[in-house]
């Protein structure tokens, strides 16, 4: 071969390889921003999940309250630390956090624009009585074994816990939230989606509500009811 033809041939060769490396570099480099944004979890997103997860904390006081009322029948399988475990995380994670993002960012939003005033007036009363159950159950659970009137109480109060929030976070996620985020340009909920979890990581560290829902699940773990199949009825 020529000298000629050897350096046209490398050139061509040079070119190719250019032409291939090009693409596969910027494929790399545009995978991880890719997985990224797959992972971001937008404002309404973030809340719903924390109402999934409130959802089967309320699977859990359903199954302790039937465990208490088969204790008087002679069946003593009640958890009295499984729902203060479960009121804790309430407390702490739908209380003082959810909720408080709901009171400081959602409500206002649509407040302002003069929508569903009556809807969110009830949605915050219902806040406030959340807490005052939240402690009769925390009160009356480490003892609802030994005293009636407190086994009583709690299992009045999870009803009424129950009978409260499923409802109430009904109407967030199909009435109060599509009303929030019409509220906002693209750009702002986006970065309130950045601001959410900066809050949830400066309460709870790395990935809170995954270790929170690690919690639930090892509750529903232990009493037996960690699969859906527990719940299909038999027809």
């Amino acid at each position: 071969m020529s000298n000629q033809l050897r350096r046209t041939f490398l050139q061509q060769s040079a070119a190719v390889a250019g032409g291939l490396l090009i693409p596969a570099v910027t494929i790399a480099q545009s995978q991880p921003k890719k997985e990224a944004d797959e992972l971001e979890v937008t404002p309404n997103e973030d809340l719903m999940r924390e109402h999934g997860l409130l959802r089967r904390i309320l699977l859990i006081y359903d199954e302790s309250v039937m465990r208490l009322t088969q204790h008087s029948k002679g069946k003593p399988d009640f958890d009295s630390a499984v729902v203060i475990q479960c009121a804790d995380i309430v407390r702490k994670f739908v209380e003082d956090y959810h909720e408080m993002l709901e009171q400081e960012h959602v409500f206002p939003r649509v407040q302002k624009k003069g929508e569903l005033t009556a809807l969110v007036n009830t949605l915050l009363d219902q806040h406030r009585i959340g807490r005052l159950l939240t402690d009769k159950i925390k009160q009356s659970a480490s003892t609802a074994l030994k005293n009636k009137d407190d086994a009583t109480t709690l299992a009045h109060s999870i009803y009424n816990f129950q009978h409260m929030y499923r409802p109430h976070a009904a109407w967030e996620d199909t009435v109060l939230f599509p009303a929030f985020k019409a509220t906002l340009s693209q750009h702002e909920y986006d970065a309130l989606g950045e601001d959410f979890e900066k809050v949830e990581t400066q309460k709870f560290g790395e990935e809170g509500f995954e270790h929170v829902l690690a919690q639930v699940a090892q509750i529903e773990k232990k009493l037996g009811i960690d699969d859906p199949s527990h719940y299909t009825p038999q027809v």
